[in-house]
C-alpha cells in the first residue's frame, strides 16, 4: 500500500513539473534565452537584412529588409532595374508595384497592410506578443516535418492569430502559421524558419520560406548579409512626400 501511495505521489509530482515546464510563459522565456536574451534583443534598435528572394520557377530578386523600433518596416525586391517596395511607417502601409505596371507609391488598405504591421516588430510574433496586448497559450506538441515541436497560439487583439512552433531542443521558431481576416475572408499563411545566425548576439533566421498554407510552392528568402543598429532615416519608411502632394 505504501509503495502505491509513493508511486502515485511521484506521478503527481512529475506531472505537475511537466505541466509547469510546458507552460506558455516558460516556453516564451526559453525562446528568449535561446535567441540571446531580451537585453541583447532590445538593444537592437535597427536591423538591415540583405539577400535573395526566390519566387515561382527559380525567379530570383535582390532582397532587402529594413526595420526600426518601435514598429517600422521597409522591404525591397529588385531585378532588371525595377524595385518593388512595401513599407509600414508605424500607422500606415504603402507600396510600389512596378511588376504590375505601377511605378507610383500607393497606400495600402488596413487589411492588406496587416502582415507588414505585424512583421515590423523586431522581437517577433512570440516575444512581442504581450507588449502588443496579445494572449499566448500552449497547445501541446505537433509533428513538424519529423520534429515534435511545441505549439503556442498567439491571439492578437484584432482577432487574428499566429500558431508558433518551437524546436523542442533549441526552443527557436521553426514554423509560424498566421490566420488573418482580409476583407472578411480568412487567409492562412505558413512560414518556415531555419539557418539561424547571430546578429549583435541575437539569433535570427537566415532561411525563410513562406506561402499560403498547403501550397506546393513557397517564396524563399535567403539572407547573406545582416547588420544591427545601422543608421536608418525615418523618411525611408514614410509615404513619399512628393507622391503625397500629387493626391
Amino acid at each position: 500500500m505504501r509503495s502505491r501511495i509513493w508511486l502515485a505521489a511521484l506521478a503527481l509530482l512529475v506531472g505537475s513539473a511537466s505541466a509547469y515546464a510546458l507552460s506558455a510563459d516558460e516556453l516564451i522565456a526559453k525562446n528568449a534565452e535561446a535567441r540571446g536574451g531580451l537585453d541583447k534583443l532590445h538593444a537592437i534598435k535597427t536591423l538591415r537584412l540583405q539577400g535573395t528572394l526566390t519566387a515561382g520557377d527559380d525567379f530570383q530578386l535582390a532582397y532587402a529588409q529594413m526595420q526600426k523600433r518601435p514598429d517600422r518596416l521597409r522591404i525591397e525586391a529588385s531585378v532588371q532595374g525595377l524595385t518593388l517596395v512595401q513599407a509600414w511607417d508605424g500607422a500606415q502601409g504603402w507600396q510600389i508595384q512596378p511588376f504590375e505596371g505601377r511605378k507610383d507609391p500607393a497606400t495600402m488598405s488596413a487589411d492588406d497592410a496587416k502582415e507588414l504591421a505585424e512583421q515590423a516588430d523586431i522581437d517577433g510574433a512570440l516575444l512581442g506578443a504581450k507588449a502588443a496586448g496579445a494572449s499566448v497559450r500552449y497547445l501541446g506538441t505537433e509533428d513538424v516535418d519529423g520534429t515534435e515541436a511545441h505549439k503556442l497560439e498567439v491571439k492578437l487583439k484584432n482577432g487574428d492569430s499566429y500558431t508558433v512552433y518551437l524546436d523542442p531542443d533549441y526552443f527557436l521558431e521553426i514554423r509560424e502559421v498566421a490566420r488573418r481576416s482580409v476583407r472578411g475572408v480568412p487567409v492562412e499563411t505558413e512560414t518556415d524558419y531555419g539557418d539561424y545566425e547571430k546578429i549583435a548576439g541575437v539569433y535570427f533566421p537566415f532561411a525563410i520560406e513562406t506561402g499560403s498554407k498547403g501550397a506546393s510552392r513557397k517564396q524563399k528568402i535567403s539572407i547573406d548579409k545582416a547588420e544591427a543598429n545601422v543608421s536608418l532615416d525615418d523618411a525611408m519608411f514614410a509615404f513619399p512626400a512628393a507622391a503625397g502632394a500629387k493626391h
